[in-house]
């Protein structure tokens, strides 16, 4: 399939880029208007005085006064569609490349100072490591590389720095090198001929997913408190759905999913598993049933990755036990770990294994909330490591 077969046709767009705009000015001077002269008809909450014009409150007070007019989220979305329809734009935060490939801006996009908050980072991760390994607790960090890394050939016009090519190879060797196991997804996601990642979505696909999980359970099986399996034992078997259409989320982040399917990029074609619980061994004693041999001893904390293409449960089925997962979507590097050191399920039913999946773009990122909070809670666990 080549990039013209879904191009939008020229003669089309032009007309329609051109009066959605025209519609847009006309829809935003009455939305702004109406919010002006029908809801309150004051725009700033306090006086316009020179000192408040200068820190800049009177014009963001204007500016949420203005957002809560009913057009501005159709707007958004209209000029988002025209631009789209237009010129082929997907905004800021989305690119194209070959055909209908879809690539998050995010994966390519160089951080100032970004290999001192990758620094910063493999330190919260062998602190984190140490605390865990106090508690008897094993850490597995997972890295799951950039799409525009393992789906570079389709990239066609998208540019990747150069700079981004050792990014995941030297951090994941760093933290091994300070004996934190930490594996690099990439060899295995490299597929010549292979997609492992969805064409509209930022996530793996199934097959991704199931090679991630394969890779997983071979460097779980080769720590010490994963040698003798994982309890509770429990067996699936695996079956495919017939394959559906699907719309992956950079059509959405672009802003272009409210427009009719035959203007949209091509979907997927997603055959998903589905897994089924196949039948036990004997149960053992009644301490078994309802004691701690029940409660898993693998926790995974993560990304949005955790959640897709059925990950976990393709961990499951391969390492024979279930997942207590604690992933969390949007949760970057720190959202997941953060929530799950700081809540009940650590600290009374700890696991023998953690894994912590980590995407590679949030490597170099600059730090936010998360790794405050994740820098507080190893202020507040000095020392627990000692013990």
């Amino acid at each position: 399939m080549t990039s013209s077969e879904h191009s939008p046709a020229p003669a089309r767009s032009s007309w329609v880029a051109g009066a959605v705009f025209a519609v847009l000015l006309a829809a935003g001077a009455l939305a702004n208007l109406w919010a002006f002269g029908v809801q309150d008809g004051t725009l700033v909450q306090a006086p316009p005085t020179l000192t408040r014009v200068l820190d800049g409150d009177v014009t963001a007070e204007i500016g949420q006064s203005l957002a809560k007019a009913p057009l501005p989220s159709w707007a958004a979305t209209a000029e988002r569609s025209a631009t789209w329809l237009a010129l082929g734009d997907l905004g800021p935060r989305v690119r194209r490349g070959c055909g209908d490939w879809l690539f998050l801006a995010d994966e390519i996009t160089p951080h100032p100072h970004g290999q001192i908050h990758a620094d910063m980072r493999a330190r919260q991760v062998r602190e984190i490591a140490a605390r865990l390994k106090a508690r008897g607790i094993a850490l597995q960090v997972v890295v799951v590389p950039d799409k525009t890394r393992i789906q570079s050939h389709v990239l066609c016009g998208v540019p990747r720095p150069a700079s981004l090519e050792p990014r995941v190879r030297d951090w994941t060797e760093r933290l091994r090198a300070s004996g934190v196991p930490a594996l690099d997804l990439t060899p295995v996601l490299t597929q010549a001929g292979r997609d492992t990642y969805l064409r509209t979505d930022t996530h793996w696909s199934e097959l991704g997913a199931n090679l991630a999980a394969e890779a997983v359970t071979r460097a779980l099986g080769a720590q010490p408190n994963g040698r003798a399996g994982f309890t509770p034992a429990q067996r699936t078997e695996q079956h495919l759905r017939s394959p559906c259409p699907y719309t992956g989320d950079l059509v959405r982040l672009a802003g272009i999913d409210a427009l009719p399917a035959r203007w949209l990029p091509e979907p997927d074609r997603v055959a998903a598993s589905i897994f089924t619980q196949a039948e036990q061994a004997q149960a053992g004693s009644a301490d078994d049933l309802f004691g701690d041999a029940q409660l898993p001893s693998v926790a995974l904390v993560g990304s949005s990755y955790s959640g897709a293409s059925n990950f976990v449960p393709w961990l499951a089925h391969h390492l024979h036990t279930p997942i207590a997962n604690f992933a969390k979507d949007g949760g970057g590097f720190a959202g997941a770990i953060t929530t799950y050191l700081n809540g009940a399920a650590y600290r009374d039913t700890p696991p023998r294994v953690l894994v912590w999946e980590i995407p590679e773009r949030d490597l170099q990122a600059p730090p936010g909330a998360s790794e405050q909070a994740l820098s507080d809670w190893l202020g507040r666990t000095a020392g627990a490591s000692a013990h």
